[in-house]
């Protein structure tokens, strides 16, 4: 929240490994942070909810399976947050931010989300949107529209244009 005293307010910002998410990061650092140099409005943190292993993996136990399979992909999905902590901190490299918080928090990214912007008292949810229809948001399920539901905080969904200019 804001203070008299010129605190900055924060904007929580969701990234994943998708285009999507890399055009949101991009258009919200051109409009809220590069104009603005040292004094951007808002403090700036990027989560990456990096998901849990799938159920029938933990549930292996022991055995070939649960020791072979668990560890390999446990360290794949550690490599991708890794890839993408260091490709949004790139990415704010090139727009001259550099006060920017990146963390990945396991777990569904609707409550990793929902659950940053309760810690970091954000005032802004910034997420990128796949662009899927109501069928398969229904089928696949809407981080967005989740979060625009429960979120304790303003959130913005940013679409990349169907033509570039």
């Amino acid at each position: 929240m804001a203070s008299c005293c010129g605190e900055k307010r924060v904007m929580v910002l969701a990234m994943d490994e998708h285009e999507h998410s890399n055009y949101a990061l991009e258009w919200t650092l051109e409009h809220f942070f590069t104009p603005f140099g040292a004094d951007a409005p808002y403090n700036l943190v990027i989560i990456n909810a990096k998901p849990s292993p799938p159920p029938a993996v933990c549930m292996a136990g022991p055995g070939v399976l649960g020791s072979e399979i668990f560890p390999a992909v446990e360290a794949q999905l550690k490599v991708n947050a890794d890839q993408i902590a260091q490709k949004a901190k790139q990415i704010c490299a090139s727009k001259s931010v550099v006060e920017v918080v990146v963390e990945v928090v396991e777990g569904d990214a609707r409550n990793v989300l929902c659950d940053a912007v309760e810690r970091h008292r954000a005032s802004v949810l910034v997420l990128g949107s796949h662009g899927y229809g109501a069928i398969k948001r229904a089928v696949l399920g809407s981080v967005s529209d989740h979060c625009a539901r429960h979120a304790n905080s303003s959130v913005m969904i940013v679409k990349r244009p169907k033509f570039k200019h």
